[in-house]
């Protein structure tokens, strides 16, 4: 292959060279044909060719009539822009790095190889579906075989020393580069295929997943099996699908450390970053592919762990769902980039759900099913099967079930989650859902990497997510991370020391030594809390939030820094879009909607944001309130992202604690959903809630109504009717049969023993945990707990019946 190449020549050249190989059919290529051979490699390629281009569509009707026409649109601006030369293939994305090493600058030469691999993959895409315009063009097939050849001679092969971003080398160039192979099996020579496929044994060798370490775990080890295994199944090799196939066992157990599904539903990637809406959802989709070409084949997957994968999908994904969004706070970085947002990071995981439901039982495929289509029908902001970035493999099932009347639609579900492997919980009602995020000394206040996410620092503060089923819909959706106030994120404690972008350091996650972090539920309400300490500051604080019927109670105690900076809890921060005007009720009063307008209100009793929520402050509270414009651009978050600066406006209410606080606080409840009347009366119904402590010792709740008293013990001590011999969360619910739930829980797993004591006279034992290991009961309930630091933070119960 020379090293320069005319672009006159190769066009003049394009069709013999096309004749020569046996195909310039301008037909439509169909997605897949019987195998000729009639071996299995045959049919295992034809199949994967069918899971890359899809299937069962009408290339004539919308939108995927539109979508072809835009794939043809782009390959023919590569074709028109591909120039071979030295160290390059685009003049745009040059691999030939002057100083080959693993520095951020050869990361992004080393990017431009699995970029140049990504552009021929869309041309190949382009040739082989139907409705493109260069559906089996001559010149296309010859395009993308000089392109392969040629990145083959010049970069990816045997005699390549690796530089810059491992994942390039191992994941993105192997992976385009077989799925092209794939495509265009029948145009390229045996000579070609043994050269690339011995260009990916090089740099994804048997050794890549030997071990279940470093960057071969989770999402990362299913992309690397994907690679090796797709690279047997073209270079006919039953080894390497074997151990391809194989090297997936290790994915499938849940693991309590490091990265993984966890048995409460966490999962984790980059050691302490949770990740269900970025590395999960490429484990989802991975997996899917992956089970789906080997299903009814010699590799079938039969390893009986892969039953506790399939399981995730309801215990850990589906969480995260709410009406087609998937909650920003388990996408990691990912929330910095301007091309996708918490809606659309969604759309592409129904369908990857979709697809894994082959490989699951008939019962749970049902299930999900439902739950899907659940999902499209609620999301009326950006609805999926509308989501022309989707691909055709993903948006021609999602329309096909959606259109499906013989699937009925599954109902958000009213239910409580804790996360305690990720330090996040899940609050589902009707009409509204919940999210909280946290850090401790097990998971980091957030992840900066490859200049991504830049100001996310204060993620992990207590960050109290939420949305309506009919309002806040687009609260993270519309340029939210490069507009909003990183200091004040909604519910977070913070200081507003200036941080520095990526503060920690690349990859640092940067994590603070505290322990207790958590809670304790029982499936409905719950009591969690956090003890905060902040991002490279001397702030610490005691955070509680009581998860109820209605409301979240937000409780926060023992705040003090020594910085010199102001340190602020945020009540709330809505998103108004470019132009929104949403009134603001405090007291009853109407606020003014001028923009730049600032007030601090000495003792406020409630407040309520106009379609959006209610907020009340027991006791009364100085609260400050401010509507601004604020400017950004994703740029300023994400090095890849658009300088193109985005104005959004916002409605934010906060506390301000001082400069130096010392054992300051603060207690409101927020009431998602509700009306100014409604807010109003909470806030002078004083029998509904009772506060039983706010200190940093001690803090809990009482709501009589839900029969219902929560407290988060920070050190041992009473409170109310219960008693805690050590550090822990404990709810109690009294249900009206008669019956009560105690829920405890030691989310700082230091607790080698634990007694518990209700004041209460309770009759008889109905059930308990195993965890408990002797209960009393008469004139009050006595509970003791062994050892519990190796129970994750995970709640005990006992059910019992009142005398």
């Amino acid at each position: 292959m020379p090293s320069s190449w005319s672009r006159r020549r190769f066009l003049q050249g394009s069709t013999a060279t096309a004749l020569a190989l046996g195909a310039v059919s301008t037909a439509s290529i169909p997605a897949a044909a019987a195998a000729t051979s009639g071996d299995e490699f045959s049919t295992l390629r034809l199949k994967w060719r069918d899971l890359i281009l899809g299937t069962a569509f009408d290339p004539a009707s919308e939108p995927f009539r539109t979508q072809l026409a835009t794939l043809g649109t782009t390959a023919a601006g590569h074709l028109a822009a591909m120039a071979p030369a030295t160290g390059s293939l685009w003049p745009d994305l040059i691999w030939a790095d002057p100083e080959p090493d693993t520095d951020a600058e050869s990361y992004t030469y080393s990017s431009k190889i699995s970029g140049s691999y990504s552009r021929l993959g869309t041309l190949a895409q382009a040739y082989a579906q139907p409705g493109t315009g260069l559906t089996g063009d001559p010149t296309l097939l010859n395009a993308v075989v000089t392109g392969l050849d040629h990145l083959n001679s010049q970069v990816y092969n045997e005699n390549t020393v690796r530089y810059g971003n491992w994942w390039d080398w191992q994941i993105g160039a192997p992976q385009s580069l077989m799925d092209v192979c794939v495509i265009m099996y029948d145009a390229l020579t045996d000579t070609q295929i043994t050269n690339y496929c011995r260009a990916v044994d090089t740099f994804v060798p048997d050794s890549a997943v030997a071990e279940y370490t470093g960057t071969s775990t989770g999402a990362n080890r299913v992309d690397l099996c994907r690679a090796m295994m797709v690279r047997g199944v073209v270079g006919r090799s039953p080894e390497k699908i074997t151990l391809a196939r194989n090297a997936l066992s290790p994915v499938f157990p849940y693991v309590t450390t490091g990265d993984g599904f966890y048995a409460d539903g966490s999962y984790i990637q980059h050691t302490s970053i949770p990740y269900i809406a970025g590395y999960g959802t490429v484990l989802n989709d991975g997996l899917g592919r992956l089970f789906a070409l080997l299903r009814d084949s010699s590799w079938e997957v039969t390893d009986p762990n892969s039953t506790l994968f399939l399981d995730t999908v309801e215990k850990a994904v589906a969480p995260f769902l709410y009406n087609g969004v998937i909650m920003d706070n388990v996408a990691g970085r990912g929330i910095s980039r301007g091309s996708s947002d918490d809606h659309t990071r969604a759309h592409g995981l129904l369908g990857s759900i979709l697809l894994l439901g082959q490989g699951a039982s008939p019962e749970q495929e049902a299930r999900w099913r439902a739950l899907v289509k659940g999902w499209l029908e609620r999301d009326r902001h950006e609805p999926a099967t509308s989501n022309l970035s989707l691909s055709i493999t993903r948006l021609a099932p999602l329309r096909a079930l959606l259109a499906d009347t013989s699937v009925e639609a599954a109902p958000e579900p009213v239910e409580h989650r804790i996360f305690a492997g990720m330090d996040r919980v899940t609050h589902r009602r009707r009409g509204w859902a919940a999210s909280l995020s946290m850090a401790s000394k097990r998971i980091a206040h957030y992840e900066y990497g490859n200049g991504e996410n830049a100001r996310g620092f204060h993620t992990g503060a207590g960050w109290l997510s939420w949305w309506g089923d009919d309002f806040g819909e687009t609260q993270y959706s519309d340029a939210f991370w490069p507009t909003v106030d990183p200091y004040r994120l909604p519910g977070i404690t913070a200081s507003r020391k200036p941080l520095a972008d990526g503060e920690g350091g690349n990859w640092g996650n940067p994590k603070p030594d505290t322990a207790w972090v958590g809670g304790t539920t029982d499936g409905e309400y719950a009591a969690v809390g956090q003890h905060l300490k902040g991002l490279s500051s001397t702030l610490s604080a005691r955070k509680s939030w009581f998860f109820l019927d209605d409301a979240v109670v937000c409780l926060g105690a023992g705040i003090c820094a020594a910085d010199g900076y102001a340190v602020e809890t945020t009540i709330d921060n809505r998103a108004l879009g470019a132009s929104g005007l949403l009134a603001l009720t405090v007291d009853g009063v109407l606020q003014p909607n001028d923009q730049g307008w600032t007030r601090q209100f000495t003792k406020a009793g409630w407040a309520h944001v106009e379609g959006h929520a209610g907020y009340v402050f027991p006791g009364g509270a100085r609260v400050n309130a401010v509507r601004e414009e604020r400017t950004g651009a994703w740029r300023d978050i994400n090095t890849g992202g658009s300088p193109d600066p985005l104005t959004r406006r916002y409605l934010t209410l906060w506390t301000d604690h001082g400069f130096t606080p010392a054992n300051s606080g603060y207690a409101y409840v927020l009431m998602p959903g509700a009306s100014a009347k409604a807010t109003a009366h909470r806030a002078h119904d004083a029998g509904r809630l009772k506060i039983l402590a706010n200190t940093a010792r001690r803090q809990g709740v009482q709501c009589p109504q839900l029969g219902l008293t929560a407290v988060n013990f920070w050190e041992p001590g009473s409170l109310g009717r219960l008693t805690a011999g050590a550090p822990a969360a404990v709810l109690v619910r009294e249900h009206r049969d008669g019956t009560a739930t105690m829920c405890v829980a030691d989310p700082a797993r230091e607790a080698t023993s634990l007694e518990v004591i209700w004041h209460r006279p309770v009759r008889e034992v109905l059930s308990r945990s195993p965890a408990v290991a002797s209960v009393r009961t008469g004139h009050g309930l006595k509970v003791t707990f062994g050892d519990l630091t190796g129970t994750a933070g995970a709640t005990h119960t006992v059910k019992v019946r009142l005398g």
